[in-house]
């Protein structure tokens, strides 16, 4: 996929429409850690860190040290760099660290934005220690039926279906010398009701609903108010995969 250019104004979009609330993310929180029982001190590499939702995550829920890379200069802006959590220009492909410098690599909705998935498998691992798991966040093909936007916007799953296949990613991990260890599909209450969800939907701020036809994002509008209006008391929970490798 090409790069999507971000400015300040629309990475604040990005903050404030697609972050999922910290309140929303016990079921990642618990999966993450069976996944990578980390200790405090440990040191994350969160590739592509966007905004900083998860850096900030890592950082609280299990004292890890966060290396957060992410290319484009208005996201590394709202990540809260200090105590706890590194910014650095970077990406998959190229990561500004030396070797075996993490005890985890976290990819967070970011692996349909990686050029070069050979490459970049073969980066995380040099910059991982034997043992050391990636994480992989992300909806694929295939698999996406469950993912909110899919469910009211139907059209954007032709976007992910040009994603990267779970196939896809573990054949290029396991040229790297990954072994795939779990795939699991993890629910994620991104508001407390649909109306809730609708009122805090940024067109602008998504790929996938920009690109829809402006008759299909209304049509998928009135979709989801109609939703709300039949089951007001409804969280808006979406679900995501957990793709975990674990470095040889």
């Amino acid at each position: 996929m090409a790069d999507t250019v971000y400015d300040a104004s629309t990475a604040a979009d990005y903050r404030a429409a697609r972050e999922i609330p910290r309140e929303g993310l016990t079921a990642w929180r618990e999966a993450i850690a069976e996944h990578a029982p980390l200790r405090p001190g440990a040191t994350v590499l969160d590739v592509g860190a966007g905004t900083g939702a998860f850096a900030t995550a890592f950082r609280d829920w299990y004292g890890a040290h966060v290396i957060a890379v992410e290319p484009a200069p208005a996201m590394r802006e709202l990540i809260p760099a200090g105590e706890g959590i590194t910014v650095l220009d970077g990406r998959a492909e190229r990561l500004p660290v030396p070797d075996a410098a993490a005890d985890a690599a976290w990819l967070g909705s970011v692996v349909h934005h990686i050029g070069d998935l050979a490459t970049a498998a073969r980066e995380l691992h040099r910059a991982l220690r034997p043992g050391a798991p990636v994480l992989i966040r992300n909806a694929f093909p295939g698999r996406c039926d469950r993912d909110l936007r899919v469910r009211y916007f139907p059209e954007t799953a032709a976007g992910i279906a040009d994603y990267p296949s779970v196939e896809r990613v573990t054949t290029a991990f396991a040229a790297a010398g990954f072994t795939r260890t779990a795939l699991r599909s993890l629910p994620q209450r991104s508001a407390p009701t649909l109306a809730a969800f609708a009122a805090g939907l940024r067109r602008d701020a998504d790929s996938k609903l920009r690109a829809l036809p402006d008759d299909a994002w209304q049509a998928g509008l009135a979709r989801l108010h109609r939703a709300a209006a039949e089951r007001p008391a409804e969280p808006a929970v979406s679900w995501m995969d957990l793709l975990v490798l674990h470095r040889s």
